[in-house]
């Protein structure tokens, strides 16, 4: 690799290497000659130019792939604006020749697309300088768009015309428009983002499609966004986005040159409303459909709200806090359309994308006083919709007949403005204090209104707010409960009180493990004192039965979270209460079936399911109370509930469908106890508890085709990128999580399961949101089947396994599918349980079944299905434990590849060697690693499949992994087949590259501190990685980027003397920037690895950066560097990121550099912090006074 360190290509070198390095030699030189010749004296360059350029054009011709391609056109473009221009107009001639020529031939591609990629570089650096000849370039280029293939770099390309000639090349804008207009839809998604890109720097000049076609534009990628991925959606909406903010303030450039009509922002708000309204496109459709309500496509509107957000970041805080009311009241009317809430789950899902849209402009654009005021503005929607209800209310009292339908469209808004308020609120912080002083403002007294309001949801939500409020200002917390305890006492004669009411207090109680002064001792004993008068007066009055029986339940499972030293009191008052609820014995049981109608029975259910619900908060949270002889008093209530169990379904045959709710509630809340219970205590259930939890998950008595949401988190972290679950790490987790295959993925809310109000939030989640009870059923079915199944007999198993077998065959079609996903994730929640608890799967016949059931899905079609079967047999390897089971597993898999042809099996075998290796370890496999290793390296270079080479490739990076130094002599063969893969696959196979990624960090592990060594093997394993890290840091994707990143950052560790820092900090300082929260984590975590180290050298790096913004600013990189250094810009996006771990790992950098730095700029920290400490009007200022109150602690140290 050295001898590519020189000026002129080294021939003589190049002709003496094998035919397969010469693309890494020359892809090596050009990287060495884009930072030489740079820094290079501008007399040797003009000396060396004309060979240079004769070696430059002549690679054009070698069919170079993609990376390569990329890196020829810049050093081509930087040599002609450092030397001279003599002979620019020739290789431009040449390029236009190349790209003209009509050989349609695979094989000639890549050299056309390296043409391509020069013209592109050369107006992209030189721009009007190139001016008379640009109309023929534009022309050569739409005319190549006409070929199918290279589409996007073509389009790419294209892009960098039009940035480097900026407004002169007004004459082609319209050709350009036209061409690119009909591929926005194309088949190819990577098409579609290039297409958006191209657009996106033809709206800076072409005034046009933002005035006369705006209109279209829009519909253009309503459409574009049907069908879309990702990388679509982001690439669209930004284009959308872009186009609506500069029609409504368009550059004052522009304006000047032409008399355009600038659009209000009705028109532009209107437009973007169709999109989040739209029904599926398709010409006939659209008119008709439009009229009947046709159902919304959901990745339209998902695309169209991360549009409103680019809108109105591009249009500024400023704008914001004018137009906020205007704002405000146009995305809670989007909630509110019919459109938006034909189905419940649709409603749900348009009030995620409208809560999205606020928290992502409200929460990080306006500064503390502009979101104190938007915290007004909310609170005075809030009464005016509360005006509203409380007349239609009123009226239908009046006349006596139900004015709910005006009061349920309400709900959705109200949702949306309470939870936005609550997040506000909590993230004000201390600074909140106004807001509830203020008289004026009222924030109490008008989310306390909506306690009353006639719909559970809204109730819900206020009682979620008021929770927020009390975290954020823990002063209120008792204040509160007292003030809702006493209306509760005073308005019990009303369902909507006793509901809301209770509702707030058990959402307080709930919030009180986050104030860290808690609250009096004997709020415990008021609590319960109300609970019991609720529950006892419940049969009282028939109007209030439900409500008041609930609320009882509810108050009683909030005060559980109050833990061990307040409940222990009132431990023996609980276990009557709990005993009461249910029939003593068998006699009792079936009197009772003999008696009520269909109404006391809905009660009863609630009653039971209620009872049960507290019963596991007081599992879950007093688990030092838990003695043998409670858990023996608890059983009694249990075992009853069970028996029960058994006794609903002719209750239902009699009472009607309308209990089916409430008895699958019943069952949802034993399934939670139980699961939390240890299995000894009812083991003598297991045949009837395992009865009813194989009927649910297989959809025995449910016609409906639900399915469980557990698969993919009981799949190991690491195939995220076959399941496509990295999804769920980027910032449009909340909105993206709707459009997952599973059922009803992504509709969490807080009316599915009213106890959520006072339980933790789970990790990641800003406001709990429990899915559906059809599928929380399901889940817990799944997680106690899990927890049953090892000490469950082996007879048992045998029957069990069967059984699914047999439930598989019997479904077709799409229910089959939900049968099997269900089924799957329940034997890979047993194998998990097995493995966690040491067991074993059992004899030959129970493995035999269990491997049928398994081998059988490796070939199904649905990707997540044959990754989850992987997953399984790794874990059944595991758990047998036995060498010949595992050689035979893998023989088998072998022989399917050796002879399979088609895409499914040869995906779903290959996965199953690397988890067969991912769970046995390097030892327990190492017979097979030969075998395995060279088969998956010839499937990983099977060009014509990317599928099966993403699967083979993770598959490697598995095996690599677990290997550890088993696999050092295959680190050769698998570093060269990465690279050569680096430089040949096209970047639109983007899963390709992850994994090439993944198998490149894995490989610098297992060679490990070798890499420090000088001898020549390992020098060549060293730079092989590091034009790998460099291939990848190129990328266009993020998540590629960020492999690249955390490769860099492993062989900075091993080898921390070949890391440049000099150009990794400036990269890693762009990164933080990026609109990608993987980039950002892997920039943050490398960061933080660097500062523990070498802080004062990563500081500089970032200084230097600041001092050279003047020039970059010219090459569009904007990084938000100022003279307060890299910790300014820490400490700035403390501001406003909300990912945990990110934010862990900043505090962490923040805390490694001060330690090593403050002590000489001890001026300059303790500034900083004060700045940080006193900016509260600044834009998007709201301190982060936790994070400062950590910072000044470790500084005390």
């Amino acid at each position: 690799m050295e001898l590519a360190h020189s000026l002129l290509l080294n021939e003589e070198a190049l002709a003496q290497i094998t035919e397969a390095k010469r693309p890494v030699f020359i892809f090596e030189w050009l990287r060495f000659l884009d930072k030489v010749i740079v820094a290079a004296n501008k007399v040797d360059v003009k000396e060396k130019q004309k060979k240079l350029v004769e070696q430059l054009t002549g690679l054009i011709s070698t069919a170079p792939g993609p990376p390569t391609r990329k890196l020829l056109a810049k050093n081509l473009a930087t040599l002609y604006s450092i030397g001279d221009t003599f002979t620019v107009f020739q290789t431009l001639d040449k390029c236009n020749e190349l790209i003209k020529s009509k050989d349609d031939t695979p094989a000639y591609l890549p050299t056309k697309l390296a043409a391509v990629a020069c013209v592109g570089a050369f107006y992209e650096k030189m721009g009007r300088m190139l001016g008379s000849s640009f109309p023929e370039t534009v022309n050569n280029l739409l005319k190549a768009l006409k070929n199918a293939e290279g589409r996007s770099e073509i389009l790419l390309s294209l892009q960098k015309v039009l940035n480097g000639l900026g407004g002169a090349a007004a004459s082609c804008h319209r050709d350009i428009y036209k061409n690119a207009r009909s591929l926005l839809t194309d088949r190819s998604m990577a098409v579609r983002c290039a297409v958006a890109k191209c657009l996106l720097e033809l709206q800076n000049e072409a005034v046009f499609m933002w005035t006369t076609e705006l209109e279209n534009v829009s519909t253009l990628c309503f459409r574009a966004l049907e069908a879309s991925n990702y990388g679509v959606r982001v690439s669209v909406s930004k284009l959308l986005g872009t186009v609506m903010a500069t029609a409504l303030m368009p550059k004052q450039a522009a304006v000047m040159r032409q008399n355009v009509k600038r659009a209000s922002l009705e028109e532009v708000l209107e437009l973007l409303a169709t999109g989040f309204l739209r029904g599926g496109s398709g010409f006939l459709k659209s008119g008709g459909e439009m009229l009947k309500g046709g159902s919304i496509n959901r990745e339209v509107r998902v695309g169209v709200t991360q549009a409103y957000v680019i809108f109105v970041t591009k249009l500024g805080g400023q704008w914001l806090e004018r137009n906020f009311a205007t704002f405000l009241s146009h995305v809670l009317e989007l909630v509110s359309h019919p459109r938006a809430t034909q189905s419940h789950v649709d409603a749900v899902y348009s009030r995620r994308c409208v809560s999205f849209i606020l928290r992502a402009t409200v929460g990080s654009l306006l500064g503390e006083k502009a979101q104190i005021a938007a915290a007004k503005e909310i609170c005075q929607a809030i009464a005016k919709q509360m005006r509203a209800v409380e007349a239609v209310v009123n009226e239908a009292n009046n006349e006596n007949k139900p004015g709910n339908s005006d009061a349920s469209a309400t709900q959705h808004m109200m949702v949306c403005a309470l939870q936005e308020l609550g997040s506000l609120v909590q993230s004000l912080n201390a600074t909140a204090s106004p807001l509830i002083q203020e008289p004026s403002v009222g924030l109490l007294e008008t989310v306390t209104s909506v306690l009353l309001h006639p719909s559970m949801a809204a109730r819900l939500a206020a009682a979620w707010c008021l929770r927020c409020v009390a975290m954020a200002l823990p002063f209120q917390l008792t204040p509160l409960l007292d003030r809702y305890a006493e209306r509760l006492n005073t308005l019990k004669t009303s369902p909507e009180a006793v509901s809301g009411y209770s509702f707030a207090m058990a959402a307080l109680l709930g919030g009180v493990h986050e104030c860290p002064l808690g609250i009096p001792h004997a709020k415990g004993k008021m609590v319960v004192s109300i609970a019991e008068d609720l529950l006892r007066t419940a049969a009282q009055n028939s109007r209030l039965s439900l409500q008041r029986t609930q609320a009882g339940w509810l108050l009683l499972g909030a005060l559980m979270t109050l833990g061990p030293s307040v409940v222990r009191y009132h431990l023996p008052k609980m276990l009557l209460l709990w005993r009461n609820v249910f029939p003593r014995s068998l006699k009792e049981l079936e009197a009772e079936k003999a008696r009520g109608d269909s109404f006391t029975w809905q009660v009863t259910l609630e009653g039971r399911a209620g009872a049960l619900c507290a019963m596991r908060s007081f599992v879950a949270h007093c688990p030092e109370l838990l003695t043998e002889d409670v858990i023996r008093k608890l059983m009694t209530p249990i075992e009853c509930a069970m028996t029960m169990m058994s006794h609903i379904p002719s209750v239902i045959k009699s009472h009607g469908a309308l209990l089916k709710a409430s008895a699958a509630m019943v069952r949802l809340r034993l399934y939670d106890i139980l699961a939390l219970l240890p299995p000894k205590t009812y083991e003598g259930f297991f045949n009837a508890l395992l009865r009813e939890l194989v009927a649910e998950f297989t959809l025995t008595d449910n016609s409906g085709n639900t399915t469980t949401s557990l698969l993919r988190s009981l799949c190991h972290y690491d195939d995220s990128v076959l399941l496509g679950s990295w999804l769920q790490e980027t910032d449009h987790k909340s909105i993206e999580d709707q459009l997952q295959p599973n059922s009803a993925s992504g509709s969490g809310a807080l009316e599915h399961d009213p106890s959520s109000i006072y339980l933790r939030v789970p990790v990641g989640e800003a406001v709990p949101g429990p899915l559906p009870l059809g599928v929380s059923v399901i889940d817990a079915s799944v997680a106690l089947f899990g927890v049953v199944f090892p000490h469950v007999s082996y007879k048992h198993r045998l029957q069990m396994l069967d059984h699914f077998a047999e439930c598989i065959k019997q479904a077709k079609g799409l229910r089959q599918q939900a049968v099997q996903l269900n089924i799957f994730t329940a034997v890979l929640s047993a194998l998990k349980g097995l493995a966690e608890n040491k067991s074993t799967l059992g004899p030959e016949e129970v493995r035999k079944s269990a491997l049928a059931l398994v081998m059988g899905a490796l070939d199904n079609p649905n990707p997540i299905l044959r990754c989850a079967a992987g997953e399984a047999l790794g874990r059944m390897a595991q758990v047998v434990g036995e060498a010949a089971f595992i050689a035979r597993m893998a023989q088998y898999s072998f022989d399917k590849l050796k002879s399979a042809r088609d895409v499914v099996s040869r995906t779903g075998h290959s996965l199953a060697l690397g988890c067969l290796h991912r769970y046995v370890g390097g030892i327990g496999s190492g017979q097979h690693l030969k075998t395995s290793v060279s088969i998956l390296l010839a499937l990983a270079q099977d060009g014509t499949s990317p599928e099966v080479q993403t699967w083979a490739l993770h598959s490697l990076a598995l095996i690599v992994d677990s290997s550890g130094p088993m696999y050092r002599g295959y680190v050769e063969p698998t570093l060269s087949l990465v690279l050569t893969l680096l430089l040949t696959v096209p970047p639109s196979h983007t899963e390709v590259h992850q994994c090439l990624g993944r198998c490149l960090g894995a490989l610098i592990t297992t060679v490990g501190p070798e890499m420090q060594g000088n001898g020549p093997t390992v020098s060549t394993i060293r730079s092989s990685c590091l034009v790998g890290c460099a291939i990848m840091q190129d990328h266009s994707d993020s998540l590629v980027q960020a492999a690249a990143i955390s490769c860099l950052q492993q062989l900075h560790m091993f080898a921390p003397r070949h890391v440049n820092l000099s150009s990794l900090v400036p990269s890693l300082c762009v990164h933080l920037c990026s609109s990608h929260l993987l980039l950002r984590r892997a920039a943050v975590a490398c960061l933080r690895q660097l500062v523990q180290r070498e802080a004062a050298e990563v500081c500089e790096y970032a200084m230097i950066m600041v001092k050279n913004a003047g020039e970059k600013q010219n090459n569009g990189i904007n990084v938000n560097l100022t003279e307060t250094g890299l910790e300014g810009m820490l400490f700035g996006m403390l501001d406003r990121e909300t990912d945990r771990k990110l934010c862990s790992d900043i505090h962490d950098t923040l805390g490694h550099m001060l330690s090593s730095l403050a002590v000489e700029k001890l001026s300059h920290w303790l500034s900083l912090c004060k700045d940080v400490l006193a900016a509260s009007t600044d834009i998007s200022t709201a301190a982060p006074f936790d994070e400062m109150k950590d910072e000044e602690s470790e500084k005390k140290r």
